[in-house]
């Protein structure tokens, strides 16, 4: 079951090619669809980092992957890929 304001598996299938493979040097990288569910709640929110459900992970992991993403351009990939996928289609509310 997915959550509210949680990644669908289709929206995953259109998201995942656009992120970095899950490091394997060192430790094993969290999940990206959890961490990005992570980022999505905290985007919602407005909540603090520290608030973060403890279903998605600790937060200082999915803080960090959302800055290293938005340093190396990955966030902005993965937001223009989907509002240019959704907005062709008619689904993107401007406001």
């Amino acid at each position: 079951m997915v959550g509210r304001g949680e990644l669908t598996e289709k929206a995953w299938a259109r998201i995942e090619p656009l992120l970095p493979p899950v490091e394997t040097a060192g430790r094993r990288w969290r999940d990206h669809r959890q961490v990005i569910n992570a980022i999505l709640w905290k985007l919602r929110t407005g909540a603090p980092w520290r608030d973060l459900p403890e279903r998605y992970g600790p937060w200082k992991t999915a803080h960090e992957r959302l800055r290293v993403w938005t340093a190396d351009g990955t966030w902005q990939r993965i937001l223009d890929h989907v509002v240019v996928k959704d907005d062709s289609v008619g689904n993107v509310e401007w406001t």
